[in-house]
């Protein structure tokens, strides 16, 4: 079930952060609103780029434990 939450926040927090993009694309922000969106996007940027990066290192895990498993099967 954690991994089912993680990749919804995951997802949650990137459609969150497409929306911040679109509003401050906008020319209709005052700059304390698009600051505050800007911190709140650089910190669910961190969020999801740490996501990405823990799923790349299970990936290379995956990867060398199959390799494992092929060399072991080639014996």
């Amino acid at each position: 079930m954690a991994k089912k939450k993680s990749k919804s926040n995951f997802e949650q927090d990137l459609s969150r952060l497409e929306e911040i993009s679109r509003i401050l694309e906008e020319d209709s922000v005052e700059l304390e609103e698009a600051i505050e969106l800007f911190e709140e996007g650089v910190k669910l940027s961190k969020s999801c780029l740490k996501t990405l990066k823990e799923a790349e290192l299970k990936i290379t895990e995956l990867k060398k434990e199959l390799g494992k498993i092929s060399n072991n099967e080639e014996d």
